[in-house]
């Protein structure tokens, strides 16, 4: 990871017109080599398959078979490439079945946005302050947004609902992909590595498990009941539905719809 892995730190013009596609006038001269489209494209199957610190000027170049020079003629800066590609894996979402249920429509933008996290694994590590400001990106708020409306919340209120939720699923995806990808890097699945350490660990009595009762019987109960793989989709769909039964509970009159203010 770099400074440079943040949405929202390139030039803004020049980001807004590569996002929305507003082009230069035609000049005379040899036909363009490249398309903005097909960078954004190369760039994110670097990201996909190497990692997004893989990702330079110089390896899209050497992937599309052009000159590091040639990139920038094209895009200015690896944080205009970001928004572009954040804002393109925006657009692979797409609009929920119509529903008059607004849980039913919430449940369904986040599981596609937890399956989006875990094909582009990249995504939780940049940086996203301010995100893109692209058509996708847009249309993406657009549907959150539309998922709430006229449920009877405030303006406010909407807005914090769709980034609690998203807040949500990004920080339990993240942990599902580096738990995945710690599987890879050590070679042993959790169970795995549990059957190694656990001999070990009980042989020292100061972690005897009758010490940390609800740590061990617990810990055992949720490791038979979902395994490893599961385990991190479980919590997903268990967490995501108890925000939704708080935020019914804000509609319903039932709980504190201002947030008590801490005291000073």
């Amino acid at each position: 990871m770099t400074d440079a892995d943040h949405t929202g730190t390139g030039d803004p013009r020049r980001t807004i017109e590569l996002l929305w596609g507003v082009r230069e006038k035609p000049r005379r001269g040899p036909k363009p080599k490249l398309t903005v489209d097909e960078i954004v494209t190369a760039a994110i199957e670097i990201a996909d398959t190497e990692g997004i610190s893989a990702l330079s000027v110089r390896r899209g170049a050497e992937k599309l078979g052009v000159s590091p020079m040639t990139i920038y003629t094209y895009i200015p800066s690896r944080a205009e490439l970001l928004d572009l590609m954040m804002d393109r894996v925006h657009g692979e979402l797409t609009d929920p079945p119509e529903s008059h249920d607004w849980r039913v429509t919430m449940t369904i933008l986040a599981e596609e946005a937890w399956e989006m996290y875990h094909r582009h694994p990249w995504l939780l590590q940049v940086t996203t302050g301010r995100l893109p400001l692209g058509p996708h990106t847009f249309a993406k708020h657009e549907r959150e947004l539309a998922a709430v409306y006229a449920i009877g919340l405030t303006d406010l209120e909407m807005d914090a609902v769709v980034a609690m939720v998203n807040g949500f699923v990004q920080g339990i995806a993240r942990g599902s992909v580096e738990s995945a990808s710690l599987v890879r890097r050590s070679g042993l699945t959790d169970m795995e590595w549990w059957t190694a350490s656990a001999p070990v660990l009980a042989e020292i009595p100061e972690a005897d498990a009758g010490l940390f009762p609800l740590a061990a019987r617990i810990g055992q109960a949720a490791g038979e009941a979902h395994g490893a793989a599961s385990a991190p989709l479980h919590t997903f769909r268990f967490g995501l539905a108890r925000i939704l039964d708080g935020v019914e509970q804000l509609i319903n009159g039932d709980s504190d719809a201002s947030g008590a203010e801490l005291p000073s």
